[in-house]
């Protein structure tokens, strides 16, 4: 069963809506693709690819409205408003979203956060963001490298979206709780995958001594749901209680 919950977002000036399914176990929180909405993932079958743990209890799935991707696709505003928004939306994520997830379920557990392509960005950043809501993240055919997809000068917002650009100068208490926790990174490298984003983003990690691991799919996995359909069911089961 579906339940889905909308409010304003003050931090967004935007409405944003959540969307969850099953009644107990382990937070699962999906980021959409870039122009995605709460409803994505089932629209596209990954909730009924996800069935067999949310059905057994072992995850309660959570999906939002891709709100900073959309307005990238959709090239709404500047690049700065762009960026701004970015950085907003993980802000919201971590100081409405997920509270709102540990509300439903009456406990504060960590959430698991996963998404494909944009999702797998959001999913990355909201993990390295804030290790203390996160206890592992699945990124799915991440591209992570965003500033070439929204143009613009460097500003303080891309900054503290981007983990290839905060994670080089995060020392302290932020990143000793980031060690504790883990990061897959999964990509085909059929047609409109680049393994090598991946790559990138994960190296990075290992030089911060953040537990992480890039899985290579192959030719025969491309950019596309199907793909996707088979990982993350893959992953959750190993991740999951």
């Amino acid at each position: 069963m579906k339940v889905t919950d909308r409010w304003f977002s003050h931090r967004l000036e935007h409405d944003i809506t959540v969307a969850r399914w099953g009644t107990y176990g382990t937070p699962v929180l999906l980021f959409p693709t870039a122009g995605g909405d709460a409803e994505e993932v089932e629209r596209h079958k990954m909730i009924a690819h996800l069935a067999p743990l949310i059905d057994a209890g072992r995850a309660k799935v959570y999906s939002c409205d891709s709100v900073a991707g959309k307005a990238m696709a959709e090239r709404v505003g500047t690049p700065e408003y762009r960026m701004a928004l970015f950085n907003a939306f993980h802000e919201a994520v971590a100081e409405e979203v997920i509270p709102a997830i540990h509300s439903d379920l009456g406990s504060q557990l960590p959430v698991v956060v996963a998404g494909a392509s944009i999702g797998a960005f959001n999913s990355l950043a909201i993990a390295c963001r804030y290790p203390h809501l996160v206890g592992a993240a699945v990124c799915m055919s991440g591209t992570f490298g965003i500033e070439k997809l929204i143009g613009g000068r460097f500003t303080e917002d891309l900054y503290y979206s981007s983990p290839l650009h905060f994670l080089p100068g995060l020392e302290g208490p932020g990143l000793d709780l980031l060690r504790r926790r883990f990061i897959v990174f999964a990509s085909g490298s059929g047609e409109w995958e680049d393994v090598g984003e991946s790559w990138t983003a994960a190296n990075l990690l290992g030089t911060k001594g953040i537990p992480n691991r890039v899985d290579d799919w192959g030719p025969n996995y491309k950019h596309d749901w199907p793909t996707w359909w088979e990982m993350l069911p893959t992953y959750l089961d190993d991740l999951l209680p």
